[in-house]
């Protein structure tokens, strides 16, 4: 019985409301970001590799031209997950984002096994984006007649065809950029966000030249077949580009760090994902339309398209506004990870020693700099497939998590304030549950074993750290005493 009840205890509600008012200086956060600041992370983080990498892919690969519907499948069962994080976001202004709801409503063991998985989804995918940006740099070398050595382009087994082994190889590019990111992030919440947030406007004035001038190129033929593999292909698709629509499950784990939480992230939550779906599904159909799927370039597919139809000015443009524009997933997503870590270790799950901010910075330090090493690694010498594949799983996880615990929040306590309603309760974040767990299904076994092998990992540090060590654990350990 003990066991059972240290692992469903609950973090209560008022508690974590109560101790976002204030908390010691060496483990507080900033408040420094305003609604269009958070919309901007939220964005940075959901349009970036869906637009100008995963959705070539795709499309050649999985979807062709129903590429369009891989994006709307993912959108919906996004935006039903959506509805529920505003709720909680506005509800619980503390660093976590699912790690902490999961904990407050569902218990400790499920918030910390949906923390523990975040931290490897968030890190894999800024090195999966950390690759596919590596794309576009060596495409952007190739306008400029620049051909760097091949050992420094790519991770190990990742040779063009003809080309010979070599017996080192790194992705340097990818490296560096995760390491930058570190740096940016550790220069404090204020001076990030400025650069996250003209980082964002850059890209969305990309996307909108592609939409623009790209609608001009667009030959209807193209669109034939629309669904060349199926609906089987656009589902398939869709598992796979679904990371790439919920960069506000990151930003909400910023909420500590918002000026006034409560009104503005549930606003930005939902204001992020109905920008990004609008702009995701304009970007697919000129894609799909200027060049046929077959043809479609998985690693530049945007530039190349250009190029394809005799515009390399504009293709040079995209290169270049593409390796800036998916800077910003990189920075929500290593944020995010930072966040969830810091979270936990203040919660005792985790060192304290992981808890400490920069005494002037205000922000987790020493978190982002092994975020930002080990995401390094990953980009290095992993290739994007592999690096790919542990991703999502988790995501979608913790998308079942929030959904079901704001159900039952919403019984349990229906007298809490909520500055955001989710509509339609049970509907909405039923519909998250379903389409999540539908899209689960789709994911290859080799991600489920990545997961199984992290998860038992995970047991381990829990069972042999973090209950005995949990906060929770510790009140509970001093009410006993006489």
């Amino acid at each position: 019985m003990t066991l059972l009840r240290d692992l469903t205890r609950r973090k209560p509600v008022d508690q974590i409301q109560d101790e976002s008012v204030g908390g010691p200086a060496d483990t507080a956060l900033q408040k420094t970001l305003g609604l269009w600041q958070l919309t901007a992370i939220g964005i940075g983080g959901i349009i970036g590799a869906g637009i100008f990498s995963l959705a070539g892919a795709v499309a050649h690969k999985d979807a062709g031209p129903a590429v369009l519907v891989s994006f709307l499948v993912a959108g919906i069962a996004s935006a039903a997950a959506a509805f529920s994080y505003a709720e909680f976001a506005g509800m619980i202004p503390r660093a976590g984002s699912a790690y902490t709801y999961g904990y407050a409503v569902l218990g400790e063991f499920t918030g910390w096994a949906i923390g523990w998985d975040l931290l490897l989804e968030y890190t894999a995918i800024v090195a999966v984006v950390a690759i596919g940006i590596s794309g576009y740099f060596a495409d952007l070398l190739g306008f400029l007649h620049i051909h760097l050595p091949n050992w420094m382009m790519g991770a190990p087994g990742t040779e063009p065809d003809g080309v010979a082994a070599h017996s080192y190889k790194i992705n340097l590019f990818a490296v560096v950029l995760c390491l930058l990111i570190a740096y940016v992030l550790n220069l404090g919440m204020k001076n990030a966000a400025r650069f996250e947030t003209a980082a964002v406007y850059l890209k969305i004035a990309i996307v909108l030249l592609v939409i623009v001038v790209g609608v001009f190129k667009i030959k209807t033929g193209n669109y034939t077949p629309f669904f060349p593999h199926g609906w089987g292909g656009a589902f398939t698709g869709a598992a796979t580009v679904f990371f790439a629509v919920f960069g506000y499950d990151a930003m909400s784990t910023a909420a500590e760090e918002s000026k006034d939480s409560r009104k503005h992230m549930p606003t930005a939550i939902l204001l992020s994902l109905g920008i990004s779906m609008v702009l995701y599904v304009l970007a697919c159909l000129v894609l799909t339309g200027m060049i046929n799927y077959r043809d479609i370039n998985p690693n530049a597919a945007f530039s190349s398209a250009f190029k394809s139809v005799g515009m390399n000015g504009v293709g040079f443009v995209i290169a270049v506004g593409a390796i800036i524009g998916i800077l910003t997933v990189l920075f929500t997503f290593m944020m995010g990870a930072a966040r969830v870590w810091f979270a936990m270790s203040r919660d005792g799950l985790l060192p304290a020693w992981f808890a400490h901010t920069h005494p002037t910075r205000h922000v987790p330090t020493r978190i982002t700099w092994i975020l930002g090493a080990g995401s390094a690694l990953i980009a290095g010498f992993f290739p994007i497939a592999e690096a790919a594949e542990l991703t999502n799983i988790g995501i979608l996880l913790a998308f079942i998590v929030v959904c079901a615990a704001v159900i039952v929040l919403r019984y349990r306590r229906p007298d809490l304030p909520r500055e955001f309603r989710t509509p339609l309760m049970p509907f909405v974040p039923a519909i998250g549950i379903g389409f999540s767990i539908w899209l689960i299904t789709f994911l290859q076994w080799q991600t489920w074993v990545r997961f199984a092998v992290w998860f038992v990992l995970g047991c381990v540090v829990y069972f042999g750290y973090g209950r005995r060590r949990s906060h929770l654990n510790t009140e509970a350990e001093r009410a006993e005493r006489p």
